[in-house]
């Protein structure tokens, strides 16, 4: 029970980053797509703005999915890491890059080094998540054994591998483009908003024509995991598919209120679906399973508490974080300085009590928790 636990606690953590991470990496595929200097200016000043708060935080869920991971499954942990070795070292790499491009580009002066880290930064935001997706694909379809011995170009180039890349992809760009409309909304911005919600309904068909791809190659070359995603997790494939036809259906009609939450919410049962049809078998194909490839049970136990902490402590932060740059109060100048609009906003608006008061309580039951462990450690 404890095993199947923290296995929940890695795919929310999991299904955190694909929603914030992949928003962010999305914002490198519009960026890339912007067109010209004069052309894409506009779109690349929304996503910079956009993303520059929140994009090395969203880290912090990869970071804390790898840790449960390799201390809850070590095993599993070493068979993936061996295996697919090479995609998830391109994987990190366009994490570098693409952090290196999007910070220094602000810095430098000469257009040829601007738009030469521009590009880094666009390209590295699609490398990172289609080879995210091609482990994730060589995970689902079998293709990572028990036995970790050596890495294999057959574990992430097989169909579902590729086409799983692509659809992560195509879900980072959907994700963006609905995130941005938001953005643009809220600043009053009408061309903006116009111009990422015919983005959003090119990526929603995508990755929905993507996704059923994807049906159809599994029904013919993986029956199994296909019998799995259209029994157990069927309903979780059906809330996906309902949400995205939903989006689109609202954008369509100009009402976008609401299209980031059905959007993540799809995105949410994506990720889940996987979860339930390969449940309890970590990596199929073997005898790895939640139960016989985790750790000790004082080692879950111990995670399942940190899982605890992190809520406490970290969400409220992300709380803040979100509700600070909704009202646009981290955007600064050419000298670092807050923005006058952004200043002149009263700083005990009704909102800005409530993130305090949650931002207080935290603090309170972080506190609280600390008291108990400590209790805990003297009894025994």
């Amino acid at each position: 029970m404890i095993a199947a636990t923290v296995g929940a606690i890695l795919l929310a953590t999991v299904t955190l980053y694909a929603i914030l991470g992949g928003a962010d990496f999305g914002g490198g595929l519009w960026d890339l797509l912007a067109g010209g200097d004069r052309r894409g200016r506009a779109p690349r000043t929304l996503i910079d703005e956009s993303i520059t708060p929140v994009w090395e935080a969203n880290h912090v869920w990869l970071v804390f999915a790898l840790v449960i991971f390799w201390t809850a499954f070590p095993d599993a942990f070493a068979a993936v890491m061996t295996v697919a070795a090479l995609p998830i070292w391109l994987a990190v790499a366009g994490i570098v890059l693409r952090g290196a491009g999007f910070a220094f580009r602000k810095e430098v002066t000469r257009l040829s080094l601007e738009r030469g880290l521009g590009a880094t930064f666009a390209f590295s935001s699609l490398l990172t998540p289609f080879f995210m997706g091609a482990v994730v694909g060589g995970i689902a379809d079998g293709q990572i054994p028990g036995q970790h011995t050596q890495a294999s170009l057959a574990a992430w180039t097989q169909p579902t591998s590729i086409l799983t890349g692509f659809i992560f992809v195509g879900a980072c760009g959907y994700l963006a483009a609905v995130f941005l409309i938001g953005e643009a909304a809220r600043r009053g911005d009408q061309r903006m908003e116009r111009y990422f919600t015919r983005r959003a309904q090119v990526a929603a068909v995508l990755a929905g024509a993507l996704s059923l791809a994807t049906l159809a190659e599994l029904h013919s070359f993986d029956p199994r995991l296909y019998t799995r995603l259209t029994g157990r997790a069927l309903p979780l494939v059906i809330v996906a598919g309902v949400c995205g036809v939903a989006v689109l259906v609202l954008l369509s009609t100009g009402r976008p209120r609401g299209v980031r939450v059905l959007a993540a919410l799809g995105v949410a049962a994506v990720v889940w679906g996987w979860g339930v049809a390969q449940y309890p078998v970590l990596l199929p194909g073997t005898a790895v399973t939640l139960s016989n490839a985790g750790a000790p049970e004082a080692t879950l136990d111990a995670i399942v508490v940190l899982f605890v902490a992190l809520v406490v402590l970290i969400g409220p932060s992300f709380g803040l974080l979100f509700a600070l740059q909704g009202r646009q109060l981290l955007r600064a100048g050419g000298d670092g300085t807050v923005l006058p609009t952004a200043a002149a906003q009263p700083a005990t608006q009704p909102g800005g009590r409530s993130t305090a008061r949650t931002v207080v309580l935290g603090v309170v039951a972080a506190g609280a928790l600390a008291r108990t462990l400590r209790r805990r450690r003297r009894g025994q």
